[in-house]
């Protein structure tokens, strides 16, 4: 099941006026929950609904690597022993600490939302934003689509983009960095 047959099937979970939809297959479940229909006793303007996806462990494809565990002691008690991958690998390291702090003078700016990342209005159209292009709060810098809604994602600082984090047309989670600033 794509998320468009998700948001498919959430729109027809709101409209039906069912409070609950479970939906479960050899590879997945779904769960849809539509929550109470009032706030305070007064009639919501929209029902809030919770959605639980559950996939098999080797369905789920890997986003980060998991960092790797120190070595046992065998390491630590023959350090003159230490072999070339090993000293690559510390050096790999440093070079990652090295960008991290390079990164910590930037300011990230982050999805709002889950959907589907574009970096232009159209496809035929220039991108909102570019790698060292100035850009100053309210700008927009790119579009979410979520539920066939296409939200203009606006610049909160002023500065210059240093660096853009995701590719168009992916998805996004929420708080995902999206793109680099440099604000001075």
């Amino acid at each position: 099941m794509d998320l468009n047959e998700i948001q498919s099937l959430i729109k027809f979970v709101s409209k039906s006026g069912a409070n609950e939809v479970e939906l479960e297959t050899k590879d997945f479940k779904i769960t849809i929950k539509s929550g109470p229909k009032g706030k305070r006793g007064k009639q919501a303007e929209e029902p809030q609904q919770v959605v639980h996806t559950q996939m098999p462990m080797a369905a789920m494809p890997q986003q980060m690597p998991m960092p790797q565990q120190p070595m046992p002691q065998q390491q630590q008690a023959a350090p003159q022993q230490q072999s070339e991958p090993a000293q690559q690998s510390q050096g790999s390291d440093q070079k990652k600490d090295e960008k991290t702090e390079d990164d910590s003078k930037y300011v990230t700016i982050k999805s709002p939302m889950i959907g589907t990342f574009y970096r232009s209005a159209s496809p035929d159209k220039p991108p909102y934003v570019e790698v060292g292009d100035s850009i100053k709060e309210g700008d927009v810098t790119c579009i979410i689509e979520a539920m066939k809604l296409f939200n203009e994602i606006e610049s909160e600082v002023n500065g210059k983009i240093v660096k853009v984090l995701v590719d168009d047309a992916t998805p996004v989670e929420y708080d995902q960095p999206l793109f680099l600033v440099d604000p001075s």
